[in-house]
């Protein structure tokens, strides 16, 4: 692999050993300290590279994705039972939901599941209600409704969760939920997402349409569906106008590709 974001630094590695995010959400940081260029959700599956200073060089499963997070943020893997569907959750300290809430979930969170009650699962985070949960195996088959999970979000430029997502993460976030694989970056999007489109043809829901550094997805024939520094936030806008406004400041369309959902 020739995309340093995916290739690891080879005087980095001293390890391969298997891990898992252990905290909601952490960023995956370009270096200790530095800045964060994608997030990674509890549960997500790593390969630490190198461990030193408090710091863990990894490589995501998810997307080959490369970076640094902090050593306590990770953990031996767990069998991971269910994951957040719902936009986001919360982890109850009791199976009660006037209990204290411990942490936020995002959609996409996946967790390992102790027991459970009538209306609760019950895991190392606290009590996550089963409205919110799926098994991990189960697979939607809409990104489109994934993505419109996130309406309203706020943007943030690396951002992979529902508190905040950018253009690929929101692509990502919902081909990951219909099973299919999806790199992190709207670029490498664009070059693996499938299938390009003909010039001239109409936009169906679920398309991809492609800008130089943007992506959205079409929740029908008129409506985008995307996270933009814009509106700051995850939202519907005409396509047309869309189409229109991103040209002004970045170009053209640059691609178009139709997903294929099993």
């Amino acid at each position: 692999m020739n995309d340093p974001r995916l290739s690891p630094d080879t005087d980095l590695i001293t390890l391969r050993e298997a891990a898992q995010i252990t905290r909601p959400l952490v960023n995956l940081m370009r270096r200790p300290g530095g800045p964060r260029d994608r997030q990674l959700l509890l549960g997500a599956d790593v390969t630490v590279l190198d461990r030193r200073n408090g710091w863990a060089y990894v490589q995501a499963v998810l997307d080959g994705y490369c970076g640094f997070v902090e050593t306590h943020q990770t953990a031996p893997p767990l069998r991971l039972t269910h994951k957040i569907t719902s936009p986001g959750s919360h982890a109850y300290l009791k199976a009660d939901i006037k209990s204290p809430d411990l942490v936020e979930l995002s959609h996409g969170c996946r967790v390992a599941a102790m027991g459970e009650t009538e209306q609760f699962i019950e895991t190392a985070m606290g009590f996550i209600p089963k409205q919110h949960v799926a098994p991990v195996n189960v697979l939607a088959d809409d990104p489109a409704h994934i993505a419109a999970l996130f309406i309203g979000t706020p943007y943030l430029w690396g951002g992979n969760s529902r508190a905040g997502i950018d253009c690929s993460g929101l692509v990502q976030a919902a081909c990951i939920a219909c099973g299919v694989a999806c790199p992190g970056d709207s670029d490498m999007q664009q070059r693996t997402l499938g299938t390009a489109v003909p010039d001239g043809t109409a936009p169906a829901r679920n398309d991809l349409l492609f800008w130089k550094g943007h992506v959205g997805i079409v929740w029908e024939a008129r409506t985008l569906l995307h996270a933009n520094a814009h509106a700051m936030a995850c939202v519907f806008e005409p396509l047309d106008a869309a189409i229109k406004r991103i040209a002004e400041a970045d170009g053209p369309v640059t691609g178009h590709r139709r997903l294929t959902v099993a």
